[in-house]
């Protein structure tokens, strides 16, 4: 197949030109290249803009994307995917994308459906931790990395693990221009009569420009007739935080060594056409950087392809592009070594002549149109690979994990059960929260057998808890309290007040202790008729759990059968409002626990024999687990990325563990009132998605304590082992463990075994 040939639509995202900076120039360049070299091909740029500033872009621009603002990503994404991109090519730079190292850029490529292709112009050795993780998840993410350098290759996989099937290597583009002598480019500058050194950027310290003021005067001595331009404005960073003390500087140096007739300072950004003339118009190009670690740089590959010959210090870039004769390498600070080196040149026109011809020949194979077709011959790859994004394994094991109470007790004290971790350690920074001990309270009722003992000992913690934050002057329970017991609140959530009535409903029906449903029922008492005041459907869906469990101890509890009607019906009328085709929800958003709303509705409609609301629960959860399976048929959580969108389907992150135990135990309920057993997969599904069986396939629970990461990412897990996570491992653990017994008992087998991941 011809290359390019089933390519129809390439979205490329970088910076671009008005706005000035050499990402902004390269991805002008690429998107010249292509169009040029494969004029079938429509490339759209998304470009970058900077610190709220706006640009009067050129039609090649199809959006803009404000660094700083979160939602345009996400605008971004739809706009790529409304496109029909068949690949998105991403210029990386640090700087250019919003949030800590960059991590913006990650929201939008995690909502993009199309192959991802990063070119990387910065590979670091040391990366900080941000930018690690930064680069790692574009790792995941892209079906190939392009780096401009075989050090870059290097890096990638001895730093970050890459494999080298992963990263292609690709130099820098270069214009194509004929191999002149420059004479007419120096009398357009005014610079006939001088042998010229040219260095070329933004002008900042790392560019090493006082190294080469100091060689001048002996660069000077041997040939009078030198210039050494310095081109380039002073970097807008260093202009905001100091105006031009820096140029100034670089002035009164050449003033000092007596030579500032021999440097020329032109300020300003300069257009690419007239950059190439400046360069063509120099007899060496100079780059005398101080730091080694420069993967790339445009003005180096320009130089060359013109044929100028080079001298440099040996930043990575340098090294590999000036091997074979292509240029003299000298030492980072070395005046005395640019002085020598620069002058040996300038005594040899034969030599420079040799090396000239070297540069422009390497240069051929660096042209606009032969970097366009390295870069659609990866695209197509990318194409015919598809997204590394989503996990393609084989099988993986999926035999339930044993419910355990190890990660509940790293996590528990005299207190109650502490709200999150570093990793598995317990920070106690955040204190604790009636939400995590009145879930614990329901859990511990689950354990038997040799863990009974352990279980209830943990329960009269947790119990305690719960009755300490109700605040029955207001009718409500507090939530958050610190690690010294002081209380930050005096009313928590709507929600947390519908769990922890919960918990009671669920301690009043099935403790294993007298005792303790005698306290839970008393204190269900107190607290349901509170129940009628809350406004929040999800904390409406937790008090009728918790009505329906207290109903499966006291079937004539006359309240609890008043708040599954009235409830009930608060979400059915809900239901009526916002429903629309290809919409069957409560609300015009989705948000977090999900299932427990369907759940709710469907308890309801058993406790009551209200068909309506087993209806309208059975509906509302069968839409729910259709978009909560992905293409390949896993269980796919509705992430907190999502929350608030408006009729907007989920978007893939973050997953947090809390949806999918609410999404086995809907379905366990669904699976009873249908007699279908399409719900006991759903339930599967969704516990498998704790082993690994999800979008990255990587597992969350862990079968050596319990424990459970806090979530799963765009390019990970969250490492850190919160009391919510551990807790729905273990509810979901209980409940396969149940789920298993019972189709014993029955006869049956529950399938597992294995799991597609």
């Amino acid at each position: 197949m011809r290359t390019g040939q089933g390519l129809k639509r390439v979205a490329l995202i970088g910076n671009c030109p008005p706005r000035l900076c050499g990402i902004a120039t390269f991805t002008a360049d690429v998107h010249a290249g292509l169009r040029a070299t494969f004029p079938d091909i429509d490339v759209g740029i998304y470009a970058m803009n900077d610190g709220g500033k706006r640009y009067d872009y050129p039609p090649k621009v199809v959006f803009s994307i404000d660094q700083d603002d979160l939602r345009d990503y996400g605008r971004a994404a739809h706009r790529i995917n409304a496109s029909g991109a068949d690949v998105v090519c991403v210029q990386h730079e640090y700087g250019i994308y919003g949030g800590a190292a960059g991590t913006y850029l990650l929201k939008l490529l995690d909502r993009v459906k199309a192959p991802v292709v990063v070119t990387l112009h910065t590979v670091l050795e040391q990366p900080s931790p941000e930018q690690r993780s930064v680069i790692e998840g574009l790792v995941r993410r892209a079906s190939r990395l392009v780096v401009m350098a075989e050090k870059g290759r290097q890096i990638l996989r001895d730093v970050h693990g890459v494999s080298d099937d992963r990263i292609a290597v690709v130099l820098h583009g270069v214009p194509d221009r004929p191999l002149g002598d420059g004479a007419a480019e120096k009398a357009q500058f005014g610079l006939s009569g001088h042998r010229v050194l040219l260095t070329f950027g933004l002008l900042s310290p790392n560019k090493g420009i006082e190294t080469m003021i100091r060689a001048m005067p002996a660069i000077v001595a041997a040939h009078p007739d030198t210039l050494y331009v310095v081109l380039g404005a002073t970097h807008p960073h260093l202009v905001a935080r100091e105006g031009e003390a820096y140029r100034e500087r670089l002035m009164a140096l050449a003033e000092e060594l007596d030579v500032s007739d021999h440097v020329r300072f032109v300020d300003g950004f300069v257009e690419q056409e007239r950059l190439l003339d400046y360069i063509a118009a120099a007899d060496i190009y100079v780059t005398p950087y101080l730091n080694e670690a420069q993967i790339v740089s445009g003005t180096l590959s320009y130089a060359v392809a013109l044929g100028r010959p080079v001298v440099s210090t040996p930043y990575w870039h340098a090294v590999e592009l000036l091997a074979e004769g292509r240029g003299l390498l000298v030492g980072f600070g070395d005046s005395a070594g640019f002085a020598e080196r620069i002058t040996g040149l300038l005594d040899d026109p034969e030599a420079r002549e040799a090396m000239s011809r070297r540069c422009w020949a390497k240069g051929r194979t660096m042209v606009w149109s032969e970097f366009a077709r390295a870069y659609v011959a990866i695209f197509e790859e990318a194409v015919r690979s598809g997204s590394p994004l989503l996990f393609r394994g084989g099988e993986r094991s999926m035999e339930p994990v044993p419910p355990q109470l190890g990660a509940i007790e790293r996590l528990s004290d005299a207190c109650g059960i502490v709200q999150h971790s570093i990793f598995s350690v317990p920070d106690r920074s955040h204190g604790y929260c009636v939400d995590d001990n009145c879930r614990a309270l329901m859990l511990m009722h689950r354990f038997d057998g040799e863990d009974a003992a352990r279980a209830d000992r943990l329960a009269r913690i947790y119990a305690a808890f719960v009755q300490h934050a109700w605040n029955g002057g207001l009718g409500r329970f507090r939530n958050f309290m610190s690690f010294d017991r002081s209380w930050l609140e005096e009313e928590g959530s709507e929600d947390s007040f519908g769990r922890t009535l919960w918990s009671l409903g669920v301690t009043a029906s099935i403790a294993r202790g007298h005792e303790l449903r005698l306290w839970a029922a008393r204190l269900f008492d107190q607290v349901a008729p509170h129940a009628r005041a809350l406004g929040s459907p999800r904390a409406w869906a937790f008090s009728m759990l918790a009505a329906d469990a207290m109903l499966e101890a006291h079937s004539g509890h006359e309240l609890a059968l008043s708040l599954l009607r009235d409830l009930g019906k608060r979400l059915q009328a809900l239901l009526a409002t916002y429903r629309r085709p290809g919409w069957d929800w409560f609300e015009p958003v989705l948000a977090y626990d999900n299932a427990r709303v369907p759940e709710a509705l469907m308890r309801a409609g058993r406790r009551l024999g209200d068909e309506g609301m087993k209806g309208d629960g059975l509906t509302t959860l069968a839409w729910l687990d259709h978009i909560q399976t992905s293409e390949e048929g896993r269980f796919r959580a509705v992430g907190t990325d999502s929350f608030g969108r408006r009729y907007a389907l989920p978007l893939m992150f973050d997953q947090q563990p809390l949806e999918a135990w609410a999404t086995i135990d809907a379905a366990r309920v669904a699976a009873e009132l249908s007699g279908f057993d399409r719900w006991l997969e759903t339930a599967r599904r969704a516990y498998a998605w704790y082993l690994g069986a999800n979008d990255l396939g990587l597992p969350l629970g862990s079968s050596v304590d319990g424990g459970c990461f806090d979530g799963l990412m765009s390019d990970r897990v969250n490492l850190n082992q919160g009391a919510e996570s551990v807790l729905s491992f273990q509810f979901a653990c209980c409940a396969m463990r149940e789920m298993t017994e019972k189709a014993e008992q029955d006869g049956s087998t529950l399938r597992t075994g294995t799991v597609a991941s």
